[in-house]
């Protein structure tokens, strides 16, 4: 199969939840962020709802829409600029089409019927359906269409049109209005039900239009380009075989490729393609344009038959939208069939992954005891799962047998176990936009091979729930120069920096517009890098979201001495990875059929650098107490092996971590293309016992002249508590020279669990702007043994605005 040997993978989304549209065809989508929105089309009538889709969680769901909501329309023009879609024109009954302009704001479900100013040098847009609707910049760009010649609407006398407009949009909400461009060269022939799409070329920076086929009494197959910037149209020469005329196809830019998707073709006889007024036809037909080299590369042929479900059916009329590398298509109709005297709509949903994914942020740390650490990585779209990778700084004995009974499989976390970190309370929805009113699943942090996650060592108890977000930032290990070695620390004024993790007690769901938090159950009984917004007040705290430090190494300043901490080099490290070059990933949650992806091959430098596998996780995050090692002739396989299955990990020993280790961590991002580039590498250290817990529960309390910083014990003391020390990252000339290494004052040293930070001291703190603009702290507690790990406080600067319903 042409699409086979291309290296796609076609998925159908056979499980979802939540109110599915009807079948139809002539809608339009577009994607913010993981959302697919869809509206209008029609099927024995024209659809009027707005449905959405969300492709993380395989949910369709109804928004409740309010303001100026539009009638239903078919065939019109549908944009995303942000979180607002543009909506212009399209057929709203049979022979009765539209030239109104509405505006969306997704991020409250608001309508509003947009009045643009007419042009100077004519007049607007006529009523049409079948036009194209392109954005780039703050201009949209409409062309063709067909429009009624009748002024009877029961008298549909097509004219099909190829005249140019531009429509320029004010920030953030309205338009100017229409304008009609002076353009060179030769137009486009009029037409209707053709693609046009934008793309900007990297390295030439130039916005080019491309508009592709369509209808003017006979399907069309030529490629139009208009360069934006000086407006000259031209017909570029291109390489390869032409896909066949068509109208009512899709077009997609992923990256620098233009994918065409089905469509009316003529129906083909011996190799002959039937005269313009013959037989015609749908077809599942797949091709892209690469839009640098303006060659032509078939995928699915038009003739290609496909019996055993494993590529989307022919299709006109459907919607195709990109989120990230990711290509939806929902129905749309599959043609004329004779015997049924009808064409019948689609019902089917498909993906294809494009490309492999990028590699995901450093692996960022939560939480750490002193035999496991939880774990976090920013999110990559539309993924299967993750494949985390560890290794010690001591060598890692290989396993020299498997046992004949195997290994019994760790417990697998749900959502209704106790014991689970990785919770999402079902109380919560996941909601992507702050007025966005949507039940979602519960879902849990499953380990994706054979469902086996690694366990939760045994003292790590949840005492409470409290809410974790995506760490924003880079963590690398910190070490204090005056640490007697990996099993203790001498007493210092400075605190321990190992490691810095996250976790804070939350009142707030959503921080900003279009953010969501996830709440999760955390174990207090760590060290936390929390941030809190300095702007938006719940109830009598700021609101907190969490985050990880981004500190490679650290100036300590108290009132006698600077005390610096130093970071491990980690791009120097050498990325290796285990012989086995394949991954099953397993189902996902949309229980569609998994390809197995490749994975790619380093050399091994040494058997103390070995890789190994943490596991397979669906969603960006783990508690890691274990992992898997190898049998040992399968570490000696040779580099060039390329074709090795995963080994099964129940079949696999496992080895805990130690107290007072590093191990270094790394992520690779799987999607249907195979497994992608690893993540930049990052060192944690397990804590040491005896040493006291990092305080927990942070609070900032924001008053006229001051803020009011407070905190609860350790939850795990390890003796009796001595003494705090809060810190605060200050402006310095080290930073200037090295802006990575933050350098801290100390602010408090006492056995209360607050202080006051005055104006005087915040009007010298230094402004954190690695993620988003923030004032650092750090609080640690201190026993018999010494300081323990510190909590990291990143307070939000800057005004931050939560809407929420």
């Amino acid at each position: 199969m042409a699409a086979a040997a291309a290296g796609l993978s076609w998925r159908r989304v056979s499980s979802f939840t939540g109110p599915v549209p009807r079948s139809r065809h002539g809608h339009r989508a577009v994607a913010i962020r993981e959302l697919i929105i869809i509206f209008g089309g029609g099927n024995e009538g024209i659809a009027d709802e707005l449905h959405v889709y969300n492709t993380v969680t395989n949910q369709w769901f109804l928004p409740a829409v309010r303001g100026d909501i539009p009638p239903g329309c078919a065939a019109h023009g549908f944009v995303c600029d942000g979180t607002r879609i543009l909506v212009f024109g399209g057929m709203v009954e049979y022979g009765r089409y539209s030239n109104d302009l509405y505006e969306l704001q997704a991020s409250r479900w608001l309508w509003k019927k947009v009045k643009a100013q007419a042009p100077s040098t004519g007049s607007p847009p006529c009523p049409r359906l079948g036009h194209s609707f392109s954005l780039y910049g703050n201009k949209c760009y409409l062309f063709g269409g067909l429009a009624n010649e009748s002024e009877d609407s029961n008298n549909n006398v097509p004219r099909y049109l190829n005249d140019f407009y531009e429509l320029e949009l004010q920030h953030g909400s309205g338009v100017v209005g229409w304008s009609i461009p002076v353009t060179k060269g030769i137009l486009p022939s009029p037409r209707e039900s053709h693609t046009a799409i934008v793309y900007c070329r990297k390295d030439l920076g130039s916005p080019k239009m491309y508009i592709f086929g369509g209808m003017c009494g006979c399907r069309l197959n030529d490629l139009w380009e208009l360069d934006i910037e000086t407006m000259t149209w031209s017909r570029p020469e291109t390489k390869g075989i032409v896909p066949l005329p068509r109208s009512l196809h899709t077009a997609n830019v992923i990256g620098n490729k233009m994918y065409v998707f089905g469509g009316w073709v003529p129906q083909s006889s011996g190799g002959e393609i039937s005269a313009h007024d013959g037989e015609w036809k749908c077809t599942g037909s797949f091709s892209y344009l690469n839009l640098d080299t303006t060659e032509w590369i078939g995928l699915i042929s038009d003739c290609q038959e496909d019996k055993s479900n494993l590529l989307p059916g022919p299709r006109a009329g459907h919607c195709a939208v990109a989120v990230g590398t990711r290509l939806y298509i929902w129905s749309g109709r599959d043609g004329y069939r004779k015997a049924w005297n009808n064409q019948v709509c689609c019902k089917d949903l498909w993906y294809l992954d494009t490309e492999k994914p990028p590699a995901p942020s450093q692996v960022q740390l939560i939480r750490a005891t002193t035999n496991s650490f939880q774990v976090k990585w920013d999110e990559v779209p539309t993924v299967e799962g993750y494949l985390l990778q560890l290794h010690a700084d001591s060598p890692v004995p290989p396993a020299t047998g498997i046992p004949g009974a195997g290994v019994p499989e760790t417990s697998v976390l749900s959502s209704q176990g106790g014991s689970s970190l990785h919770q999402t309370p079902q109380s919560l929805p996941r909601v992507p936009f702050p007025e966005m009113k949507v039940d979602h699943p519960s879902q849990t942090n499953n380990v994706i091979p054979n469902d086996v996650q690694v366990s939760l060592s045994s003292n790590s108890k949840v005492e409470g729930k409290e809410k974790v977000a995506a760490p924003e930032n880079k963590i690398t290990q910190e070490t204090m120069k005056n640490h007697a070695d990996a099993t203790g620390f001498k007493e210092s004024n400075a605190p321990s920096l190992l490691p810095v993790c996250t976790s804070s007690h939350q009142t707030s769901a959503n921080v900003g517009e279009l953010h969501d938090l996830d709440k999760r159950t955390v174990n207090p009984d760590a060290s936390v890098s929390s941030t809190v917004s300095s702007t938006q007040t719940m109830v009598t705290q700021q609101a907190v979201k969490t985050e990880s430090s981004s500190t490679n190494g650290a100036v300590v300043k108290d009132e006698t001495s600077l005390t610096t901490f130093n970071s491990k080099s980690e791009a120097a490290e050498v990325a290796c990875t285990m012989p086995s070059t394949r991954v099953n990933t397993g189902q996902t949650n949309d229980s569609h059929s998994s390809k197995t992806p490749q994975r790619q091959m380093a050399p091994v430098k040494a058997r103390d650098r070995q890789w190994y596998d943490v596991g397979i996780f669906k969603n960006n995050s783990a508690v890691v107490s274990q992992f898997y090692l190898l049998p040992e002739e399968t570490l000696s396989v040779s580099n060039k092996m390329e074709s090795a299955n995963v080994p099964d990990y129940r079949l696999l020993k496992k080895q805990d971590l130690f107290p007072g280790t590093v191990y270094r961590f790394r992520v690779a991002a799987i999607n249907g293309c195979g497994v992608g580039p690893f993540s930049k590498i990052s060192e944690f250290k397990t804590c040491i016992p005896g040493f006291p817990g990092a305080p927990s529960t942070v609070k900032i309390t924001k008053s006229v002249d001051c803020i009011h910083l407070s905190w609860e014990p350790p939850a795990s003391p390890s003796g009796n508590i001595l003494e705090y020390s809060a810190y605060l990252a200050i402006r310095s000339t080290q930073l200037q020279e090295n802006p990575s290494q933050l350098v801290f004052m100390r602010i408090y040293c006492g056995l209360k669990t607050s202080c006051i930070v005055t104006a005087a001291q915040l009007s010298n703190a230094h402004v954190d702007c690695t993620s988003r603009p923030a004032i650092v702290f750090r609080i640690s507690a201190k026993n018999e043994r010494g300081y323990g790990p510190a909590t990291q406080v990143r307070w939000l600067q800057g005004k931050v605005s939560v809407t929420q319903r």
